[in-house]
């Protein structure tokens, strides 16, 4: 037990090593939209779902998505990228300056934001909609433009920091990293002390010489795969160009299931490993089909068969190609994520690192890519020793994934599992206002919804129980506001409260679906949801939310407003009127409604 509680002060020292270092991070930023809806019934049009959108979540993804993590686990994330002029580009800013990044992205009027908008149900994804490719490039002044916030930043985070920054590269083919840009980070890499590259055409990246590139299975395989065709002379250059000329009518075989020096039992070499099924092609490899015999999936330039791999471990494969990974990208260290399976890292030592990941379902894992990241360049540019490196990147891929939507590792967060000084306190349901303001804007850089309702709270009975589950399941994070006893009195009359505020607030914060309970003093909560500006205000009642006096407050700040059903019956006054009935004349009250009373 001493050992492991040194080594997580070990592992410890090193996040808080890394606090305020300086990263530029450069490529593909994109907006991810997740929209959360109720389904009951089909259409008759067609055998599909007919859907009630519920709620809503913009998150920064891609490279914006790397610099909202470098951010929130305390690096000081500066983003270069191109951006649309459109809707999708501004929720992409709001995102970047919620979580602390330096937006430095560069306006591309015309050429659309970026967005995968995935439609989900019951916690599965129905479908995702993809909006932006390759074919929108940059033209002239967009590229020079990008250099020249490329030049600045760099400059700008080393008077900052008073040191050479971090560059991370995120080229996901979507045309923000051009030749042009590529040739100029090339031409500049010593004005960066650590490089971190994450590309799915690693081929394209020929003289960087980067200190990590992080990989997929499937994108190391596309890697081997060229090299398979393209091998260098010996003596030649390490880096690979495009082969001449990608087969146009068919694709190539790799082998990728022998170790090297010879072919394993009950292997021939011909034979190829599972591509991860996640993984997504090159934006020059067109789209990955199914072959008629259903058993081989293939994209331009690879093939991979879905049955050969069967009894072979990705992880072992990986293991026995890191000396050549290294070789082809130059890199100090590869790290090959293999999603559920974890990731192989390999160094300059030649042994390699394995780490474990937990399997969760696919729509918890979308940016876990981004934390792993983020957290492994953090590590390294702290001069960490790659042992420590890949386990902390592990670690914060590992606990992002605990729901569902984009992953966003926070410095806290890491603190909390390392068990150690600096992370969250032991969690508080009560809390005050200036402490309520700071946890909410923790979980809004996290990407989180806010839900935020107010009441009285008199008597808690089963209809505020209903009414704060429903109120939960619309968002993230629900904060009850309750009235002071002196408020309740102006609001309901001299004869109430029935329960101090001490006692109402406790019985709130021992119900699993609240989160945080505040008190105010006011008669209206609209202070309080200035401070809060959620995402979601919710009301009791059966009236349509125009007749919530704080509609038009909640929608000046940016939330919608929901009033929820009510349980007949199942009123704070009906309760009180049912007690006196038993000692004493009930007083006539006709509020039978479950709304916060």
């Amino acid at each position: 037990m001493a050992g492991g509680a040194a080594e997580q002060r070990r592992l410890a020292a090193v996040v808080q090593g890394w606090l305020g270092r300086p990263v530029l991070v450069v490529g593909d930023a994109m907006l991810d939209d997740w929209r959360f809806a109720e389904s009951d019934r089909l259409c008759r049009e067609a055998p599909a779902p007919v859907l009630t959108l519920r709620r809503r979540i913009s998150a920064a993804g891609g490279a914006a998505n790397t610099a909202v993590n470098v951010a929130t686990l305390g690096g000081r994330a500066v983003l270069v990228a191109p951006v649309g002029a459109d809707v999708a580009g501004d929720e992409l800013h709001d995102c970047l300056d919620r979580a602390g990044v330096w937006d430095r992205t560069v306006n591309q009027p015309g050429r659309p934001t970026p967005v995968k908008r995935r439609m989900l149900a019951g916690n599965q994804i129905l479908l995702r909609e993809d909006s932006g490719d390759a074919d929108d490039a940059l033209d002239d002044d967009g590229v020079a433009r990008l250099l020249t916030a490329l030049d600045c930043a760099t400059e700008e985070l080393r008077a900052a920091g008073g040191e050479a920054p971090t560059l991370v590269v995120c080229d996901y083919g979507l045309g923000a990293l051009p030749a042009a840009v590529r040739a100029w980070l090339v031409a500049h890499r010593e004005r960066y002390a650590t490089v971190a590259l994450d590309a799915h055409d690693l081929a394209d990246w020929r003289g960087l010489a980067p200190t990590v590139v992080t990989p997929s299975f499937a994108e190391a395989t596309r890697l081997l795969a060229r090299a398979a065709g393209a091998r260098p002379a010996p003596g030649a250059g390490l880096h690979l160009d495009h082969p001449d000329g990608d087969p146009t009518d068919g694709p190539s075989e790799l082998t990728v299931g022998v170790a090297p020096g010879g072919v394993g039992p009950h292997q021939d070499a011909h034979r190829s490993v599972e591509a991860d099924p996640t993984d997504e092609p090159t934006a020059g490899e067109g789209r990955v089909a199914m072959t008629g015999d259903g058993l081989t999936v293939t994209g331009t330039g690879v093939t991979v068969n879905a049955t050969v791999g069967e009894g072979v471990d990705r992880a072992v494969l990986a293991e026995s190609r890191l000396a050549e990974l290294r070789a082809h990208t130059g890199a100090d260290v590869v790290a090959v994520t293999l999603d559920t399976d974890g990731a192989v890292v390999g160094g300059a030592d030649g042994e390699p690192r394995r780490s474990h990941s937990t399997p969760v379902p696919a729509s918890h894992a979308v940016g876990a890519g981004d934390a792993y990241l983020a957290a492994m360049t953090l590590a390294l540019a702290a001069d960490a020793p790659l042992p420590t490196a890949a386990q902390l990147a592990q670690l914060a891929a590992t606990i992002t994934v605990s729901d569902t939507g984009t992953c966003v590792c926070r410095r806290e967060d890491l603190l909390v599992a390392l068990d150690a000084p600096g992370g969250r306190a032991e969690h508080r349901a009560l809390v005050g206002t200036d402490e309520l303001a700071t946890i909410v804007a923790e979980h809004r850089r996290a990407g989180r919804a806010i839900v935020f309702t107010n009441g009285c709270f008199d008597v808690l009975h089963r209809g505020h129980v209903r009414y704060l589950e429903q109120a939960r399941a619309l968002g993230d994070l629900l904060v009850v506001a309750v009235n002071s006893d002196g408020s309740v009195r102006r609001l309901k009359g001299p004869d109430r409260p029935v329960n101090p505020v001490e006692d109402r607030i406790a019985l709130l914060a021992a119900l699993a679906c609240v989160d945080h309970v505040v008190v105010f003093e006011e008669d209206s909560p609209a202070g309080l949801i200035e401070t809060v500006r959620p995402d979601v205000y919710v009301k009791g009642g059966d009236y349509p939310p125009e007749m919530v006096p704080e509609a038009p407050l909640v929608r000046r700040l940016g939330g919608q407003v929901r009033t929820l059903g009510y349980v007949p019956d199942r009123s704070t006054s009906a309760i009180i009127d049912r007690i006196r009935a038993h000692g004493q004349e009930p007083q006539e009250d006709t509020s039978l409604t479950s709304k916060p009373s």
